[in-house]
């Protein structure tokens, strides 16, 4: 995995702190693989309750995570219960939760 724990404990406290200490997140994509340079962060981000603004939600976390570990490329997947899944769920459910 390329994350450092610093990283690591940094995305998870701005998605604990933006949807609650239940929210997981998992990292999936080029990134979990040490073998691979370069690529985005891909990180499915799960929660048990309804996320309202869902589009809003995945910017501001995609924003909040930049400005604590740099600017890189960071693509937020959310699952909630009142959102659609599609098939790149099942692909990011099978990465590595932090």
């Amino acid at each position: 995995m390329r994350l450092t724990e610093q990283q690591i404990m940094q995305i998870k406290a701005v998605v604990s702190a933006e949807l609650g200490s239940q929210a997981t997140v998992t990292l999936f994509g080029s990134r979990q693989r040490d073998d691979v340079r370069g690529g985005d962060i891909d990180l499915l981000v799960s929660c048990d309750k309804d996320i309202t603004r869902p589009a809003l939600v995945a910017a501001r976390l995609e924003a909040k995570i930049m400005q604590l570990i740099g600017i890189q490329k960071i693509d937020v997947l959310l699952q909630a219960p009142n959102l659609q899944q599609s098939t790149i769920h099942q692909i990011a459910a099978k990465g590595i939760t932090l």
